[in-house]
């Protein structure tokens, strides 16, 4: 099908569709309440770039910047870019140990309700099976449709599948290439590169200061309609429960497309009987269109519209590289409880390697999280924000990239949940002896507690209230240091 054809097809849907092409109507979006009960989603950045294993997942970029260490690495370890090429890691991209069944089989034991994988990073390199692009995992590298394995194996397992697309950004991305003697100024492979549009405003030295302004310069058109029609192949042919977008989106070119992009989905999904949503950052979409996504950072208080956190168990990339340091199940625990308390889901990256195995350190991560799910889930899934999120000294801080360092949190820290008449305090870190404040008797304000256990254990648990705050005083020491959730009954 031609991208033409297509175009007219994207119109007839939402000519006849619920949902109209303007903001308005799109606003009577509904956030899915299967969303709102799971509360824990995988991410997986996976793709060629996972082949040098260097730097980050922006590889493909920075491999043509000048004041890049990846540009001298590149040079030092493969040879000059214009005889080797991003391009030519295709072929190593094997993924001769991928196994969706076991990745899913991972996901399952960890918690996790639903599967995020990057269908198209910013390198322009499909994941899937694509009508748009034969560079695909289809056609080269693996000769495996990825994502539809995943899929497939998802509904499988009774994991809902999502799907994430990068593709806006790859307008510009490769352009650095075009400053030095690269292959990406090769016409023959500019169906892979792309336009790689050079600017001054997308120059490395201050990419991110200018692509984040929405007014500075954006898209032409016929970028902006190849764009759609491949992002609404992706909705038609793997049908995600939610779509998720990165950065570039608000800039002001795509804003006409964004509309008609977002009617389509939801009409598509009106027409397959699904809950679907849409995952944007920056101000792409309005506040009751999408769902607002924070990335690696989180929100300092309750959010009245719900939210989601993504970010990696790897510190310094999203993609695998040799030599990444990762958090410890205890940040990634402490950050869900954080995040939960607000309002808000958290998704989670792994970054397999090239040949589809997901790293020992991930896997710990993990699996540390499934077991902690599998006491203390009860506080986490289905539920909803309390009347306030939680108390003590230690808090999120504020706006994206936030996330590097573990958050101090002591045992005068608790978060807060609510489920179907019942009160989740987690205490961030145990202790035998627990002192509640906002719990204390306040007259009028008091919440009456008529009963308290301890997930995961069957000591019965005696409290006491006064004025200053509610008191437990457990038996048993605690045997690590993950967090532990009281459920009490409210009267």
């Amino acid at each position: 099908m031609q991208i033409n054809e297509y175009l007219k097809i994207i119109d007839e849907v939402n000519e006849k569709g619920k949902y109209k092409p303007d903001w308005q109507s799109l606003s009577h979006h509904k956030v899915p309440s299967w969303y709102m009960c799971d509360k824990v989603g995988v991410f997986i950045h996976w793709g060629v770039y996972s082949v040098p294993a260097y730097g980050n997942e922006w590889y493909s970029r920075n491999m043509y910047g000048k004041d890049s260490p990846e540009y001298e690495h590149h040079i030092k370890t493969y040879g000059q870019q214009k005889d080797f090429g991003y391009k030519d890691f295709i072929p190593m991209f094997k993924a001769e140990r991928f196994d969706a069944k076991e990745w899913i089989k991972l996901f399952k034991n960890s918690g996790i309700k639903y599967v995020m994988p990057v269908a198209e990073h910013h390198d322009g390199f499909s994941m899937y099976s694509t009508a748009f692009n034969k560079w695909n995992s289809v056609n080269m590298g693996p000769c495996r449709d990825v994502i539809g394995e995943l899929k497939a194996e998802c509904e499988k397992n009774g994991l809902t599948f999502c799907a994430s697309t990068h593709r806006a950004e790859h307008y510009f991305f490769m352009n650095m290439g075009r400053t030095i003697e690269s292959d990406v100024n090769d016409e023959n492979y500019r169906d892979f590169y792309g336009p790689a549009v050079y600017l001054e405003e997308w120059d490395s030295r201050i990419l991110g200061e200018t692509t984040e302004n929405p007014y500075t310069t954006g898209a032409d058109e016929e970028w902006l309609r190849d764009w759609l029609v491949r992002t609404c192949e992706l909705i038609d042919r793997y049908e995600p429960s939610v779509l998720y977008f990165d950065w570039w989106i608000h800039n002001h070119s795509f804003k006409p497309y964004l509309k008609k992009l977002a009617a389509y989905y939801y009409n598509r999904a009106e027409e397959w009987g699904k809950e679907v949503t849409i995952n944007y950052k920056h101000q792409a979409f309005p506040p009751t269109v999408a769902v607002f996504d924070v990335e690696r950072g989180a929100l300092t208080d309750i959010s009245p519209l719900y939210w989601q956190t993504d970010t990696a168990i790897g510190k310094h990339s999203w993609g695998y590289r040799k030599d990444n340091k990762y958090k410890s199940a205890r940040q990634v625990i402490c950050d869900l409880v954080d995040i939960v308390s607000k309002n808000g889901n958290l998704l989670i990256n792994i970054g397999p390697r090239a040949d589809g195995t997901i790293t020992e350190e991930e896997t710990e991560v993990l699996l540390t999280m499934g077991k902690w799910l599998s006491v203390n889930g009860d506080g986490i899934y289905g539920t909803t924000f309390w009347r306030k999120f939680g108390e003590g000294k230690v808090n999120a801080k504020d706006g994206f990239f936030q996330d590097g360092d573990e958050k101090q949190f002591t045992n005068e820290d608790f978060r807060f949940t609510y489920k179907n008449g019942y009160l989740y305090v987690f205490q961030m870190r145990p202790s035998k002896n627990i002192k509640i404040r906002t719990l204390r008797k306040q007259g009028i304000h008091d919440t009456i507690i008529e009963s308290v256990s301890l997930l995961g254990s069957n000591e019965k648990i005696e409290f006491t209230r006064n004025e200053e705050y509610l008191e437990i005083n457990l038996k048993d020491e605690c045997k690590n240091d993950l967090p532990v959730c009281f459920k009490m009954e409210i009267g």
